[in-house]
C-alpha cells in the first residue's frame, strides 16, 4: 500500500467535494450545464454557420429546385434565432448562478483556511520570538516582530479595505 502525499490527499478531498456538489444538481441544472457548455464549443458555431448559409441560400433562390419559405429579411429565421438566444442566455445564467454559488463556498473555505494559517503562523512567530528572547538574540527585539506577532482582526482588515478602496469595494479597484 503506497502512502499518499499531503498534496495528493488534498487533491482527492477537493475532487470528492466537487463530485459531491456536481451530484447534488437537479436534472434541470444538469441539462442547463450541458447546454451552456456545448453552446461554447466550436461545433456549435459551425452548425449555426452552416444552418444560416443553407437557410439564406434556400430562401434567396440559390437552390433552384427548392422554393423559399422565408423571404428576405428572413422573419422566421430572426424569430427562431431570437428565441434560441433567449433560451441560451437563460441556460447560461442558470449555470453561472450555480457556479457563482460554488465559488462563494470555495471563497469562504479559502478564508477559513487562511485565517487558521494566519493564526498558526502568528503563534509560531510568538514561540520563535520567545526562544530568541530567552537566548538573548538581537532578532528578538526586531521592531517588525511586534507587528507580526499580533493577531490579525479580519473585520478590521475588511473595514480598512472598504475605507481605502475607491467606491468602498474591491470590484472597482484596478488590478
Amino acid at each position: 500500500m503506497s502512502q499518499l502525499s499531503e498534496t495528493q490527499r488534498n487533491i482527492e478531498a477537493i475532487c470528492q467535494m466537487e463530485e459531491k456538489e456536481l451530484a447534488k444538481r437537479s436534472k434541470a441544472e444538469r441539462f442547463g450545464d450541458i447546454v451552456a457548455t456545448q453552446a461554447g464549443r466550436m461545433w456549435f458555431i459551425v452548425i449555426h454557420a452552416v444552418w444560416f448559409a443553407v437557410w439564406v441560400s434556400l430562401n434567396e433562390g440559390l437552390v433552384p429546385a427548392l422554393k423559399g419559405f422565408d423571404p428576405f429579411p428572413f422573419s422566421l429565421l430572426t424569430m427562431i434565432v431570437s428565441l434560441e438566444a433567449i433560451f441560451l442566455s437563460l441556460f447560461i445564467l442558470m449555470s453561472q448562478n450555480r457556479a457563482s454559488r460554488r465559488e462563494d463556498a470555495r471563497a469562504h473555505l479559502d478564508l477559513q483556511i487562511n485565517l487558521l494559517a494566519e493564526r498558526e503562523n502568528t503563534l509560531m512567530l510568538q514561540m520563535l520570538q520567545a526562544l530568541c528572547a530567552e537566548r538573548n538574540l538581537e532578532i528578538a527585539l526586531h521592531p517588525e516582530l511586534k507587528l507580526l506577532t499580533r493577531q490579525i482582526d479580519p473585520k478590521r482588515v475588511a473595514e480598512d479595505l472598504a475605507a481605502n478602496l475607491p467606491n468602498g469595494d474591491a470590484s472597482s479597484h484596478p488590478v
